[in-house]
Formats: C-alpha cells, sequence, structure tokens
C-alpha cells in the first residue's frame, strides 16, 4: 500500500515499529494491507478502496507515523 512508502527502515531495524495499545483486533482478511501478531496475527492496516484504517496510533509512532500521515494527506 502507498500509504506504508518511504518508512524509515535500516539494515538493523528492518520492520518499522509502531505504537499498540488496544485491547480487540482485526483478523487479517481481504483488505489486511499490513499485518502483526501478538500472540495471534491480526491486522495493524487495512484498506478498500480509498478508505484506510489502522489498528495503531500513527500520532504517537515516532518517525515512521509521521511518514505514514504525511503519505495519508498525499494519496
Amino acid at each position: 500500500s502507498p500509504l506504508f512508502d518511504n518508512l524509515p527502515v535500516t539494515a538493523t531495524n528492518p520492520l518499522p515499529f509502531v505504537y499498540y495499545v488496544h485491547s480487540y483486533c482485526v483478523v487479517p482478511n481481504a483488505y489486511t494491507n499490513a499485518e502483526t501478531e501478538y500472540i495471534m496475527p491480526f491486522s495493524a492496516g487495512l484498506q478498500k478502496d480509498n478508505f484506510y484504517a489502522l489498528q495503531f496510533h500513527a500520532e504517537i509512532s515516532g518517525h515512521i507515523g509521521g511518514q505514514i500521515l504525511k503519505n495519508f494527506l498525499i494519496l
């Protein structure tokens, strides 16, 4: 998904980390565009047409969250 373009990853940190604080989750499905795992796999992001949903808090996820929000604004 273009929502996750240009995320700051490095050789020592190849997977972006974001801030979660939820007790609910959406199981991975046809609209899942990002997935994570805690006890079981679940959807971190979903997209259908021009509708985007994130299970994490992009606004407090540092540089990675900032880039995701910038990407959202240009979609």
